[in-house]
This record gives structure tokens, sequence and C-alpha cells, in this order.
């Protein structure tokens, strides 16, 4: 699709390329990509490419400069930021509610923060920083994120404008990525459908950009388990992407694994609202302390959907097994087939047969790439 920030803008650098080349280029990097895997014939899945206005989970920044709010993405290679009143990437309920969010934007800014440096106090307006949105299938759940405290002025301009968009159900406030996220307006709890259940999503949590991507992604994982059933691992399982279609199995046992004890509690909220006998809940730090011999003896199938840092420390351990103690099946999902392709060497190198691996195009004109691979004993 034709945009007029195409080449401007950098949130989507490809699209100044045709629907058909553009495709072709970024199968063609996808497939150089796995030569550097170390085994011959590796089958390729139909690759799947999602299409525009699906992507429902947007970082947007903001800056506050003479009076004027700026909210868009970053122009492309550049920290200036461009502009949005549409974007083709966004699905049409996010596209709806920028005018808001700009104008709710505005009149925060427009009201100084107390701000501490050393023992003085002074007022200062907010400068910038970012939002993120996410649809859910309930409503818009958006996280305001700059570097200050929301005086009790800025909660009401919260509280009044939140009356005025009926589509957002939840507002909230983080200093930084990593600081604790505070709700200021939740009107309903955010949920989504993952394997025919409502998933409840805590602000700030990560979820799969498009749930276009998410149903390939699952789909695939379900295609590459088979008839295999028995114990599986979920490892790096998020808000249980995999582990809800796994479970509906019930000759499955699934251990989902995962480092975030806040993002792990809304996943036990949601198996305990819904009764789901066989998911067990387990919160480890799988890039420091893998899963060892011991905790993976037993199992049928791995499956592991790490961050771009891949999973070199499970594949090694998983690697390490005894062949008679190894897993039939380890599904591999990775958004960074550079990282994938260390993980899979580690696991070819072993003895395990790379037996295919599916491109999934959610990152619509894009660099990025994500795939699934089966892997078998």
């Amino acid at each position: 699709m034709v945009c007029e920030l195409s080449g401007i803008c950098g949130g989507c650098p490809l699209r100044c390329l045709d629907t058909a080349r553009y495709q072709e280029q970024k199968l063609a990097a996808f497939r150089e990509t796995l030569k550097h895997i170390r085994q011959d014939n590796i089958a390729e899945g139909k690759p799947v490419f999602v299409p525009d206005h699906t992507r429902r989970r947007a970082s947007l920044a903001f800056s506050y400069k003479k009076g004027r709010l700026s909210l868009g993405f970053n122009a492309a290679k550049s920290a200036e930021i461009v502009n949005l009143s549409a974007c083709p990437l966004l699905t049409s309920g996010l596209n709806a509610v920028l005018p808001a969010i700009t104008r709710l934007l505005e009149d925060i800014c427009a009201v100084p923060c107390n701000v501490k440096k050393g023992k003085k106090t002074f007022k200062q307006n907010i400068r910038g920083g970012d939002v993120w949105l996410t649809e859910a299938a309930n409503g818009i759940d958006v996280v305001l994120e700059f570097d200050a405290e929301p005086e009790l002025e800025h909660r009401m301009i919260v509280f009044e404008q939140a009356q005025a968009m009926p589509s957002v159900i939840r507002i909230s406030h983080r200093r930084s990525p990593s600081a604790i996220i505070e709700p200021l307006v939740e009107k309903a709890r955010p949920c989504i459908k993952i394997g025919g259940y409502d998933v409840y999503i805590p602000a700030g949590t990560f979820l799969q950009p498009s749930a276009e991507g998410e149903q390939a992604l699952t789909g695939l994982v379900q295609k590459y388990m088979g008839d295999s059933e028995g114990a599986v691992a979920d490892l790096f399982c998020g808000v249980g992407t995999f582990s809800y279609p796994l479970a509906r199995n019930p000759a499955n046992r699934v251990l989902a694994v995962d480092s975030s004890e806040r993002l792990l509690e809304g996943f036990r909220r949601t198996v305990n609202k819904n009764m789901i006998p066989n998911i067990e809940i387990a919160a480890k730090n799988l890039f420091k302390y893998p899963l060892d011999d011991a905790e993976l003896k037993g199992f049928n199938a791995v499956v592991f959907d790490p961050p771009r840092a891949g999973a070199a420390a499970q594949t090694a351990r998983l690697a390490a097994l005894p062949v008679g103690e190894r897993p039939e099946k380890i599904i591999a999902v990775s958004c960074n087939p550079g990282t994938f392709v260390n993980d899979a060497n580690t696991l070819v190198s072993a003895g395990y047969k790379l037996v295919e691996v599916t491109m999934v195009d959610q990152f619509v004109y894009s660099d990025h790439s994500e795939l699934v691979a089966l892997f078998t004993k």
C-alpha cells in the first residue's frame, strides 16, 4: 500500500518496493541466512506474509517543543519524529484513536511537573517519551512512558479524557521501559483470544505484533507437533501464546517457563480462571539458568520462542542430553534468523535434523523476519 511518508518515516523502510519485489527480496534475505546452517537440503514451508493494517501493537515516540506536540515513528536514520495522523501498518482501531492520544499528550505536556535535582525542586514540562498502544479484543490499552511522576492535575487530565475515549479501556504510566507500571485508569481488563481462551494482558506485556501473525505462528507450532503428545516444555513462554493451544490436547502436560514474575502472575490468573489443569507455570531466567538434564528429563517435545538474543544456553543444554533422553521434537520460534542459525547449528551438530523451516513476515515492509522450525531426533 502506498504511504505519503514512504522514504521519510522509519517505521517501514521497504515500503518503496512493490509487493512482489518486496516479498521476493524478503524471502531471498531469509534464504541467504539459512545458508549458514550446517545441514544440506533444508525444506521450507510456504512463507506467510501478513498484510497491512494488522499491527495491533505499536510504540510511538512523542516530543513537546515550544507548545507543539509531535507523535509518530522516528524518521529514517534519524531521531526526528514524523507526525502521524494514520499509518497503513496499524489496525483501524489504533489509527482511529491517534488523534485522541495526541490531544491527551498535548494537555499532559502543557502542565509542568515537579522535578528534583539534588536538593532543589523546580517545575518543568514533560519534553518527550513514548506511547505504547495495544489493541486487545475488548479495547485499546495505552502505556504512557515519560521520566516524571504524574502530578494530580496530570492524573485528572488522564481520567477526564479517558471517559471521552470509549475504545480505550486502560491507561497506565511508567518512567522507563524497565520501571514499574502504574495503572492510572482501568475501565476493563484487556484480554486477547489465544487457543479459544480469554487471556488477560498485563500493562506493557509483550505480544506478537499482529493477531494474524500470532495465528500463523501458533498454527505452525501445532502443525509441527503433529500427532506428538505428552510432556511439552514451552520455554520463554510469555503470555502463553503456545501453551494454551498445546493444552487443548488433554494428553499434553505443558510446563511454561519465563523469567518475568509480573507477566507470569497474569498468566497464572488466566489459567486458574479458565480452570486449565494441564499447564504448570514456572519462573526462571533461561539465559542464566537453562533447564538442566534433570529438569528436561521426560519431555517428548520442547517449544522455545526466545527474544532476539536467541536461546544459546538452553540449546546447549538440549544438545548435551544423552541421546536416549532427548525430546523427540524441538520446535523453534525465532524473531531473529541470525541468532536462530547459531541455535540451529548447536542442535544439528548434536545430531538433530532440521526437518522444515517456515518464514512468517509480520513486520511488514521491514528488514525483520520471524520463523518456525522443526527439529527431530
